[in-house]
């Protein structure tokens, strides 16, 4: 078959619309007949470019440019000419493309970004004129006073009777305000270089120091925030050891805190799993010791004489002495339980941090003997029981409280609970026999107040509970016997090298030989 039939059959006759169509025809396409040179035309080129970026970025405003720049009219002759031109044509192109660029890469969000850094601003096309400054491309502060100059090496500006040398008042006052932001960023110095202000040495020194004293000062309180405990709070080391008790089972959930003190902070807790060896009671009372000395200074004249911590006491390290001061707690109360004092049971004991029996039901602790109200009876009963375990604790337990008054007693269960015995010493301490008349003066007297008529004045309690029969017709008499005691037996333990009992076992007066 012929080609020119085979191309003219579609043409011939009525059919189906499918038998129009020839798969392997070609398309009928409608060319537009342009010439060479408007294919060749830059201009031509060129519109078609802005009218592609119109329609793609209708917002983006199109870079106004006057008439595209020939050598119809433009001397070209020189190189460097061509050279600007040439430069001038690319910077706008590469300033179109970054807004482009721009405009993508930021969308609809809120916050944009901006590419005007990266713009080229060609000397020979700038829109601004000279007297427009932008002050985001300047480092130059309009706002901000120029800095004093400095002095030359020769040490001194201006000839004849103009001259000014580095000690100038003036001078001088100005670079010392100055030197004012250099002082640590929390000392605030305010706008001194724009006020003129001219500051002497003397004052500049001072508040130099000063600035100098509140860094420091403002150092030394965040550290002690960080690594001490507080009212109400503990220090991340504390924390741990508390969570690595719960973790243990050794606790079950720690409540909150029930009593803050000079000295310590105390929690209550409930008891987790007991173990073979340790018997964990229901409810638990933790008590924190601060690892802080400024409440309580005279922390270590209960310590340092103590025989059993002397060795090992070091007035350098306070967190060494805080661990000391709860191990001497634990031990004081293992003696007191051993004796059938009532005080609480030591569960653990863990650096600063003892656990012991809680005194009290139901997250509410035992009240104190000063806040509770009592009956005669109760009273009187409370007093016999004080004076009991007063003597037992001097010469069972071989200790003297030293802080013992209605603060450091509770009343739980019907009767008298003895806590706080921290500070508790020997009485062959330099000062137990002062401390133990002390106790028996805040117990006469706070059992005297409330109405006990049997109850005995501070020097007869301290004969009764000492076992010494000290005989003085007042006070003073009394105080100087008892500070002679003490006297003979720091001699005795200087040139013997131990302790002279100030008791017997069967509770009869010392015998001091001289």
């Amino acid at each position: 078959m012929d080609p020119v039939e085979v191309a003219a059959a579609p043409d011939a006759g009525p059919g189906p619309a499918w038998q129009n169509k020839c798969p392997w025809g070609a398309p009928n396409t409608t060319s537009i007949s342009c010439s060479l040179a408007d294919v060749m035309s830059e201009q031509l080129a060129k519109e078609l470019q802005l009218e592609e970026e119109t329609a793609a970025f209708p917002e983006v405003v199109a870079v106004t440019e006057g008439p595209f720049i020939s050598g119809e009219n433009v001397d070209t002759s020189s190189d460097l000419m061509l050279a600007q031109m040439l430069q001038m044509e690319f910077d706008r192109e590469y300033d179109a493309q970054l807004r482009r660029e721009e405009k993508k890469f930021n969308g609809d969000s809120k916050v944009s970004i901006s590419f005007e850094n990266y713009r080229k601003v060609h000397p020979y096309d700038s829109d601004s004129s000279e007297d427009e400054v932008d002050w985001q491309d300047t480092r130059h502060d309009p706002y901000r006073a120029d800095k004093p100059t400095t002095t030359p090496r020769k040490g001194f500006i201006g000839k004849g009777k103009d001259i000014t040398t580095k000690h100038d008042e003036v001078v001088c006052g100005r670079k010392n305000t100055a030197r004012m932001e250099n002082f640590a960023p929390e000392f605030q110095v305010g706008d001194g270089i724009g006020m003129d202000l001219k500051l002497s040495n003397q004052v500049f020194n001072a508040l130099k120091q000063h600035a100098y004293s509140e860094e420091r000062r403002s150092a030394r309180l965040h550290e002690k925030k960080e690594h001490s405990t507080a009212e109400k709070a503990v220090d991340p080391k504390t924390r741990l050891l508390l969570y690595k008790m719960v973790n243990a089972g050794m606790l079950e959930t720690i409540t909150g805190c029930i009593s803050t003190g000079k000295e310590s902070v105390v929690f209550h807790a409930y008891g987790g799993s007991a173990t073979e060896d340790k018997v964990i009671p229901p409810e638990c009372a933790i008590k924190v010791f601060k690892t802080t000395l400024n409440e309580f200074k005279n922390r270590d004249k209960y310590i340092k004489d103590d025989y059993r911590f002397k060795d090992r006491f070091s007035k350098l390290n306070p967190r060494k002495i805080i661990r000391m001061w709860a191990e001497k707690e634990m031990h004081n109360l293992t003696r007191m339980q051993n004796a059938g004092i009532p005080c609480p049971q030591v569960v653990n004991l863990k650096k600063h941090i003892l656990v012991m029996s809680f005194i009290g039901q139901d997250q509410v602790p035992a009240p104190k003997l000063k806040d509770v109200t009592l009956s005669s009876e109760d009273m009187k009963k409370a007093y016999y029981q004080v004076l009991q375990m007063m003597q037992q604790l001097y010469k069972e337990c071989n200790l003297v409280h030293a802080d013992l008054s209605e603060y450091n007693m509770l009343w739980h269960d019907g009767k008298v609970w003895l806590i706080d015995v921290s500070q508790s010493v020997e009485p062959t301490h330099p000062h137990g026999l002062q401390f133990l008349f002390r106790d028996c003066r805040n117990v006469s007297q706070f059992f005297q107040k409330g109405g006990v008529a049997e109850a005995l004045n501070e020097r007869e309690l301290f004969n009764a509970v000492s076992g010494l029969n000290i005989t003085a017709e007042n006070e003073v008499d009394f105080q100087e016997e008892i500070e002679t005691l003490e006297k003979m037996n720091e001699d005795h333990v200087q040139n013997q090298g131990k302790k002279l009992l100030m008791f017997s076992s069967d509770g009869d007066p010392p015998i001091h030989s001289e």
